[in-house]
């Protein structure tokens, strides 16, 4: 998987096709990549110790490798220049 943490990812499949996010976690076995405010979901949350109230919270699912294209933001100039 060329993509890692902290990349800047385009979404090219889906329901957020054409939103642009960073990537928050990589799930190497699954081939799946988490982006920030990519994918959202309701998660239906119980009281609990950590969260007395539960409700209902939005968080990102995991969304496949495949659909996603890192964006290139520091692209090296690849030309070498002659010098006479």
């Amino acid at each position: 998987m060329k993509i890692k943490v902290n990349d800047q990812v385009e979404i090219i499949a889906g329901k957020d096709k054409g939103k642009t996010g960073r990537v928050l976690k990589t799930l190497r076995k699954k081939d799946r990549v988490v982006v920030e405010g990519i994918n959202m979901i309701k998660k239906h949350q119980k009281p609990n110790n950590a969260n007395e109230n539960g409700g209902i919270f939005d968080m990102e699912a995991p969304i496949h490798v495949s659909n996603v294209k890192k964006i290139e933001t520091n692209k090296k100039d690849t030309k070498k220049v002659k010098k006479d």
